[in-house]
């Protein structure tokens, strides 16, 4: 049985799942406010979108805790979701809008430098292995 502590997982690494388990929350509320609000006349589409909403935003939460615990291949989905979500602020870029673009893109840009900054690339990857 192997009875090391593993160390804390460094700040930016955590900084960055936290934004994460955010955004994961924000999504599952979503998901509800979604089925609050169907209607006969849409209830395939309601459904859909609120289970997909449900899904991703568990997803986002579970792999934030992973990242933190060093499980590497939950940063993958992390990314992925911060690469969603400035192609999102790009879209919704302009107007009346701008504003939850500018917060989208702010929060992907800090999300990303924190999974990418080297003592959370060093977290994450085994003793002796290079990315």
């Amino acid at each position: 049985m192997n009875d090391e502590i593993s160390p804390p997982a460094p700040p930016p690494l955590v900084t960055a799942a936290s934004l994460t388990a955010v955004e994961g929350l924000m999504l599952v509320a979503l998901a509800v406010l979604e089925l609050s609000s169907l209607s006969s006349s849409r209830l395939t589409m309601g459904l859909t979108t609120a289970a997909f909403f449900a899904a991703f935003g568990a997803l986002l939460i579970v792999c934030a805790w992973l990242v933190t615990q060093g499980q590497t291949w939950a940063r993958g989905p992390i990314l992925m979701a911060q690469l969603i979500g400035l192609g999102l602020a790009w879209n919704l870029r302009g107007g009346q809008t701008t504003l939850v673009a500018v917060g989208l893109a702010v929060v992907a840009a800090i999300v990303i430098a924190g999974l990418l900054h080297p003592a959370s690339v060093e977290a994450l990857n085994p003793e002796g292995e290079r990315p």
